[in-house]
This record gives structure tokens, C-alpha cells and sequence, in this order.
């Protein structure tokens, strides 16, 4: 399966994320949804926020310009908030699975299915 195959069924698909990409730990955009473009900052930002939770806890982080104030920083998973929309951020062994959902999908909705596509990831070795 290729990785666009991933974000465009396995999170699209759901119908809980409404954009999704998958960055590479070692830099560079694996897969994204259409017209989802994240900036070289925005990358390094996110994958940072792994590395030092309490930086991104702190600063927040951006997606295509929009502020996301961070409601949860872990070793694995990553929330943040803007206004009614979310976003959540699953690292594996290799990439991070980047997934933004909006009103009225709720956190509680999205994050699960973006950890078991993370959890698959883990499985196969990603």
C-alpha cells in the first residue's frame, strides 16, 4: 500500500480527519491530503515537539499557518486546539502521522483512529 493510500483511506476515509500527512522522522513529507501543505518550519516544529514535549507544550504549533495551542504533549501523541477544530500528532518508529480534524469531530473521535493507523505503522516495522 502506498503512504497517500494511508492518508486518504485510512484517515480521510474515516470521515474524523478532515487533512492528514505523514512526515518522515528524518525529514520530508511522505504522503498528505490534498491541497495540505505544511511548511519546512512547521515540519520541524512538530517533529521537535517529540524530542522536547515541554518547547511545544509551551509554544504551540502551526499548521499552514493556523496556531494550534498545545492541550497534550507525550512521548507519542501530540494534541492541539483551535477554537472548535483539533489536530493530532502520533509519532511511530519512522514518521509522524500529522491529522487535523474540525467541528463537530471531536478529539475523543479522531485521536483513536489516528493512534490505530500509528499502532499498524509500529507493527510493520514504520
Amino acid at each position: 500500500m502506498s503512504w497517500q493510500t494511508y492518508v486518504d483511506s485510512n484517515l480521510i476515509g474515516t470521515g474524523r480527519v478532515h487533512r492528514a500527512a505523514i512526515l518522515g522522522l528524518a525529514g520530508g513529507v511522505w504522503a498528505t491530503s490534498a491541497g495540505f501543505t505544511l511548511s519546512a518550519d512547521e515540519q520541524k516544529v512538530i517533529l521537535g515537539g517529540f524530542l522536547k514535549p515541554e518547547m511545544i507544550q509551551a509554544s504551540g504549533f502551526r499548521l499552514e499557518g493556523q496556531k494550534y495551542f498545545t492541550i497534550l504533549a507525550g512521548e507519542r501523541t501530540i494534541q492541539g486546539k483551535k477554537q472548535a477544530n483539533g489536530a493530532v500528532l502520533v509519532k511511530t518508529k519512522q514518521a509522524v502521522l500529522v491529522a487535523e480534524y474540525h467541528a463537530p469531530t471531536q478529539a475523543a473521535e479522531a485521536t483513536p483512529v489516528v493512534e490505530s493507523l500509528a499502532d499498524y505503522l509500529i507493527s510493520v516495522g514504520y
